[in-house]
């Protein structure tokens, strides 16, 4: 098998993969939790389906392909910049978006066997990485309707919280490597002074103290700008407080609440530049790896992810995902918000369109890293980047410190 064929054969078994599993959750939903937003800022499940499907139609059919839109009714439904959230309601059934799908994904097959992948492989895993991005919104969508049940219990040895000494030096930010999103490129090197990194993310058990201490009722650890939202919204815990094991960590929670901690605690939120050098780099061999424990894709003996257990896990249930300085769950899990802001690295340019990335380089939304439970492995990697404004609780989120 020639180097193309092996490639063609690769994308053919990533998209069926990733398709199952998106699939899988169409099988176990409701119909209330396929029409119905579980939020408002969250369209429902029946729409992140059909966008899927849109998505690859425009994507792989019409702008690769060149051929012209098949169910062209649906662009003002399933278009990103179509109708708002709270139009997005009035879906077919799920058994048409289901049959969307299936044509749309027949047609994309015939297509891979003549597309000159040399030249168009980066939107072949752009697009399964949108599909997985998607699946992983459509997972969070389903935990705030209360889809719960399969949170992982598993008790391990009780966790000491610690902090890993990081010194000073270089640092390569991003990736160029083909499936790298545009605002992970280009590479950019960086300099860094010596910091503290906690070794796992905060636990319920730390975040129970600032609870109890009246946190969200003392103004001296908040910003101005969290504390003018938590007076706005009447918070007093984090939306999923679910008196979780005291060694699962903390999630549920926004920037406001997490900066917040970090203040309470002493410390403060790394930057992105922090909590990618700890993730990824060997201070000994000088090199920087896709993932915590180096270049092979996650499996489910380094991190928790992928829906693998439906839910977090302990912050010290993966010795074998520890990174290079000895930091734990730097992937899966839960995803962690830093102190930067989203932009681009120096040199960035839009793909496959402005909007993706770009129209968020606003100074408002924050950077988050690591990936969650719920995260694919195709969307799984160091040099990732997540972003939302600082009041977002709903996400899969929590975080760790530094000093």
């Amino acid at each position: 098998m020639n180097l193309a064929q092996s490639l063609r054969e690769e994308i053919l078994t990533i998209l069926a993969q990733c398709r199952q599993s998106t699939l899988n959750v169409l099988a176990r939903i409701d119909l209330v939790q396929f029409y119905q937003q579980a939020h408002p800022d969250f369209s429902p499940v029946g729409w992140h389906l059909g966008h899927i499907a849109f998505t690859e139609a425009y994507w792989i059919l019409e702008y690769l392909a060149g051929l012209p839109p098949i169910f062209p009714e649906y662009k003002s439904l399933f278009a990103a910049d179509g109708l708002p959230k709270s139009q997005r309601q009035y879906l077919p059934a799920p058994e048409i978006i289901q049959n969307y799908l299936n044509i749309v994904r027949s047609k994309v097959i015939a297509y891979l066997e003549i597309a000159p992948l040399e030249s168009q492989e980066r939107l072949w895993r752009w697009l399964i990485q949108h599909e997985s991005q998607h699946g992983e919104t459509i997972a969070l969508i389903l935990h705030l309707w209360g889809d719960r049940s399969t949170t992982s219990t598993t008790e391990f040895n009780p966790v000491t919280p610690a902090m890993v000494t990081i010194p000073a030096g270089e640092i390569y930010l991003g990736s160029n490597r083909i499936e790298a999103q545009d605002n992970e490129r280009p590479v950019t090197l960086v300099h860094l002074d010596s910091y503290l990194l906690d070794q796992y993310p905060v636990t319920c058990k730390e975040y129970k103290i600032f609870i109890e201490a009246g946190g969200y009722q003392n103004p001296q650890w908040w910003s101005q700008g969290g504390w003018d939202w938590l007076q706005a919204n009447s918070i007093t815990q984090p939306l999923y407080w679910d008196h979780l094991p005291s060694d699962y960590p903390v999630y549920g929670v926004s920037w406001y609440e997490a900066q917040a901690y970090a203040q309470f605690a002493g410390k403060r939120l790394p930057t992105e530049a922090e909590w990618e050098k700890a993730a990824s780099w060997d201070l000994v061999k000088n090199k920087k790896y896709d993932y915590p424990w180096g270049d092979i894709p996650p499996t489910c003996e380094n991190c928790n992810y992928n829906l693998n257990l439906g839910g977090i896990s302990p912050v010290n249930a993966y010795p074998l995902g520890r990174s290079p300085v000895g930091c734990y769950d730097m992937l899966g899990n839960v995803w962690e918000w830093t102190a930067s802001s989203f932009s681009g690295y120096p040199g960035f340019e839009s793909y496959p369109y402005r909007g993706y990335s770009q129209a968020y380089f606003d100074g408002k939304h924050r950077v988050l890293k690591g990936g969650s439970w719920a995260t694919r492995s195709w969307a799984l990697r160091t040099s990732f980047r997540n972003w939302y404004y600082p009041e977002v609780r709903q996400i899969l989120a929590g975080f760790r410190c530094a000093q």
